[in-house]
């Protein structure tokens, strides 16, 4: 006490109440707390609000509630001040309570307008709607701070109606009025009303830009991410973390890579700190769009890495097929004694050895998970190890997996084994399959899809008619290939038989040399993998306008010779293509990468990092 500088003046509780807002540490408000009790302070009004306050404020609530349920007749003030340490904290049933005490005292307190700010925060909609009533009941239905809080509930509960409603009926919205209602339409998957209210918006902070451009990278739209991003940055508006976290996540999805880059360079150059947020951004964009080299120096740099970051790590190598580099990732952070692997892990490490047809390490890996990391496998476990063992040609394991798991079966895993069936062209399994899906309504859209596949790959074109024949009855419709490259800082989307793009001309025309390139080094299309009973020739022209050849004759037209084409495309690269891109590696002396839907495929010289193993 005789070293703190308070120790020289007239201890009052006006005195002692300005040190209390003032300290700057946990230990000088223990040592005013001890000058107040010493004085005969200790159950003054003024000073155990500042005291509580104070006390929340460096994370210590226990003793906030110790000195509320201390003060003798606490007022709406105190009442109000607990009941946001205690909402700030998730402990909203607890502020509920107090609320509730509040309310049922001898000498009711009256609650105010912040009573009910701090009570709506974050609250869920069963409480929001009974804290509603009591609004209305204490006349504060018309502040604009309560109804914000009222909007916030309803929005982002999901009840959109409600909140419009109050939302409409408003006289004057703020800008986190605004936000709310953004938030709520945003949150649901309603872009488009969201959109809307966010271009009304006269006056705009950053939370408001980062909640729009956080929803269009949720639900992959990430050029609408990257276009107002772009807007973002030319009205002035300075990032924060995240938005660069959900910008960067845009990047990856379309593989925008020189994007990617300013972004990390932006970061650098304006001093924002490279945390471990920003840092497993940064390595899954890196990842994504190509650049696993990158994503491997942002790690090794990375300080103070967590289970996140490494499952990124992971990941990233799963994807590139470099299944030994992800095992050793792996292997370290099970060492770790600040990280434990977790579910997301044993997905990552599941698919690197799914990737490079590591069946024995796959099963060992996966067994360990409970008897060794005490994680129960999940759905996603499953699936991967169906995958693992269905690419590998073990179909039989796999479809006696599928059948004994602990878990019923999702469409995905029935998908990935009919998926395996098609590369394996095990037709008998495949229908073996899919009567039992139809037999106990568990069929959907993508059980005809991938057996009218295998019916095609086996040229068996009665089967291809029955099978469309049934997705024409039940209204599916097959998900068209689309392929995107970025050429100076422009994503350029390509379908198969594309001629909307401003240089389609140019784009065919390069196609044709291409294919007097593979003609002559003796390349014949595998036609038997066209979808559709064509004559000869009408399948192999329609193999010649898939949408990756488009954009790689796109790319071959607009960068510089010796240049790396990257690709992405939001399907399995068939086998024709694969094939093909190899020759134009080698013809072209091009480093070409693709990313499709399960991995990614770097071709040079002829031959693909997936060592033909996809």
């Amino acid at each position: 006490m005789l070293s703190t500088p308070f120790c020289t003046t007239p201890h009052t509780p006006e005195t002692l109440a300005s040190l209390i807002t003032t300290t700057k540490t946990i230990n000088h408000l223990h040592q005013i707390h001890a000058a107040a009790i010493r004085h005969g302070f200790n159950t003054h009004p003024l000073i155990n609000f500042k005291l509580q306050r104070s006390y929340s404020s460096f994370n210590r609530l226990d003793h906030s509630l110790t000195l509320f349920n201390l003060t003798h007749n606490p007022n709406v003030f105190f009442y109000t001040s607990i009941i946001q340490s205690l909402t700030l904290n998730n402990l909203h049933i607890q502020g509920i309570e107090l609320y509730i005490q509040m309310i049922s005292q001898p000498v009711q307190v009256q609650p105010n307008e912040f009573t009910f700010s701090c009570l709506l925060k974050g609250c869920r909609l069963e409480f929001g709607k009974l804290v509603h009533c009591h609004v209305i009941k204490h006349g504060f239905d018309r502040n604009m701070h309560v109804r914000t809080g009222l909007v916030d509930v309803y929005s982002r509960c999901g009840d959109l109606v409600s909140a419009r409603q109050l939302f409409d009926e408003m006289p004057e919205r703020s800008v986190v009025t605004l936000t709310s209602m953004i938030t709520g339409y945003a949150q649901h998957g309603d872009l488009e009303s969201a959109r809307e209210l966010f271009d009304e918006m006269t006056e705009r902070d950053s939370v408001c830009w980062n909640v729009m451009i956080g929803a269009y990278a949720k639900y992959r739209k990430p050029t609408d991410a990257l276009t107002l991003f772009r807007k973002m940055m030319s009205v002035k508006m300075k990032p924060d973390e995240v938005t660069l976290v959900a910008v960067l996540s845009a990047c990856g999805q379309i593989g925008a890579l020189e994007s990617g880059r300013w972004i990390h360079s932006y970061m650098h150059n304006n001093g924002i700190r490279m945390n471990v947020h920003l840092g497993t951004a940064l390595i899954d964009m890196y990842s994504k769009c190509g650049s696993l080299k990158d994503a491997q120096l942002v790690f090794n740099k990375l300080k103070n890495k967590d289970v996140v970051a490494y499952n990124a790590m992971i990941t990233a190598y799963a994807m590139h097929g470099y299944s030994q580099e992800a095992l050793v990732v792996f292997s370290n952070m099970c060492r770790m004694h600040t990280t434990r692997p977790t579910d997301v892990s044993f997905v990552g490490i599941l698919n690197a050895c799914a990737h490079s047809g590591l069946v024995s390490i796959g099963k060992g890996i996966f067994l360990s998970m409970k008897v060794k990391h005490n994680i129960e496998p999940s759905i996603e476990h499953y699936g991967c190890m169906v995958n693992l063992l269905g690419r590998a040609g073990y179909l039989k394991q796999a479809y006696r997996l599928v059948k004994t798991m602990n878990i019923n079966p999702d469409p995905v895993i029935w998908g990935t084994l009919l998926d395996s069936c098609t590369l394996h062209r095990n037709v008998v399994l495949a229908e073996e399959i899919v009567k039992f899906l139809v037999d106990n309504n568990l069929a959907n859209s993508g059980t005809y899809i991938l057996l009218s596949n295998l019916y095609a790959a086996t040229s068996d074109w009665v089967g291809v008619g029955r099978m469309r024949t049934m997705m024409k009855d039940h209204g599916v419709h097959k998900e068209p290939g689309c392929s995107s490259i970025e050429v100076n800082n422009k994503v350029h989307e390509f379908v198969a038989g594309d001629m909307k793009h401003p240089d389609s001309a140019k784009v065919y025309m390069m196609l044709e040399e291409v294919n007097g390139w593979l003609k002559d080094y003796g390349y014949t299309p595998q036609t038997d993998i066209v979808l559709h009973d064509f004559g000869k020739k009408e399948r192999a022209r329609s193999l010649e306008v898939h949408s990756e050849k488009l954009a790689i004759a796109f790319g071959l037209i607009s960068t510089k010779a010796g240049s790396t084409i990257k690709i992405v495309k939001n399907l399995r690269v068939c086998l024709d293509c694969h094939e093909v891109t190899k020759l134009i590696s080698k013809i072209t002396r091009r480093r070409i990468v693709v990313r499709d839907r399960n991995r990614f495929h770097v071709f040079e010289d002829g031959s693909c990092s997936c060592r033909d193993y996809w």
